[in-house]
């Protein structure tokens, strides 16, 4: 790419995560403050009928409502449904984006700290990832490892990823997250602006991605009840090494259920309040260090 043209912030694609929402409510009231780039910013909020009644969503999470297929489908009618076609004709009418980066605001009730989650390992976004991570050594980045196509908003442009931080609760604002989602975002469009600039920063030639795998659900009885809880040695431990044989749950009468898998893991999102629904304890990721060069990146052997 060699200039950026459009970017759109979202805020509030789940109504209970007041991070983005209130972000996105401040560059309403000061729009200034986003619109001092050679490329137009401009926002969005996500799912504001769902922020009016303090709820994740009404009908169906928003943040899976994006399949070019339910998108085309006139069944849909669900709020939700019809909000992300809404999205859709802002952000991407008859599938041609009319933005170069999309910016998905989002908070968790889990310990991912500072995250950048990708789609898919585009040499431009994995760039951006190694600057940001040589900037703040506190920002992840992860990437997902299936060829699937995506139901998440951040889908609709291919330079489309996700912000990520937490832990904070749903339904609460918090300053200290508030101000760090800040800061990072303001980094990634001075990024984007230097980019434009033709002075794009120098990154590091290598940048740690943890690759999606999988994920766990809770240990449930036949009539689907959950019968165990994240083992406290695993709670909040977040891109940790997960080791075969170490505990992964704890049963309510104390026994130890271990991690089975053949190889080391390192699990995010543990215990996310929003994915009990999902059937998702956690997600595992394969720690990798990618190596960037101007044309193209190569993958080393995962750790």
């Amino acid at each position: 790419m060699t200039k950026i043209n459009r970017v759109a912030i979202v805020g509030g694609t789940h109504g209970n995560e007041f991070t983005g929402v209130y972000l996105i409510k401040k560059f309403e009231t000061y729009p200034a403050l986003i619109q001092c780039y050679s490329f137009e910013t401009f926002t969005l909020l996500g799912n504001p009928r769902a922020f009016e009644e303090n709820r994740r969503y009404l009908d169906k999470d928003l943040n899976r409502c994006f399949l070019k297929k339910d998108l085309q489908d006139a069944t849909l009618t669900s709020y939700e449904e019809t909000r992300a076609k809404n999205i859709q004709q802002i952000l991407a009418p008859q599938g041609k984006p009319q933005v170069d980066v999309i910016v998905d605001l989002h908070s968790t009730t889990t310990n991912m700290g500072l995250s950048i989650i990708l789609q898919i390992k585009h040499p431009f976004l994995l760039k951006l990832g190694a600057y940001l991570s040589s900037m703040n050594p506190l920002v992840r980045i992860c990437c997902a490892t299936s060829d699937k196509e995506s139901s998440f908003l951040r889908s609709l442009s291919e330079l489309g990823f996700v912000i990520e931080v937490g832990p904070v609760a749903q339904s609460v604002l918090s300053a200290e997250w508030f101000q760090k989602t800040e800061e990072l975002l303001f980094t990634i469009l001075n990024y984007l602006e230097a980019i434009n600039q033709g002075t794009t920063p120098q990154s590091p030639d290598a940048v740690t991605v943890y690759f999606t795998i999988g994920d766990v659900d809770y240990p449930r009885n036949e009539r689907g009840e959950i019968q165990a809880m994240i083992h406290p040695q695993l709670q909040f431990r977040d891109y940790q090494p997960l080791h075969p044989g170490e505990p992964m749950f704890l049963t309510f009468d104390g026994q130890e259920i271990p991690y089975v898998g053949e190889s080391i893991v390192y699990p995010i999102f543990i215990n996310e309040a929003a994915y009990y629904e999902k059937g998702i304890a956690m997600i595992l990721t394969q720690k990798q260090e990618i190596l960037l060069s101007s044309d193209d990146f190569t993958e080393m052997q995962p750790s």
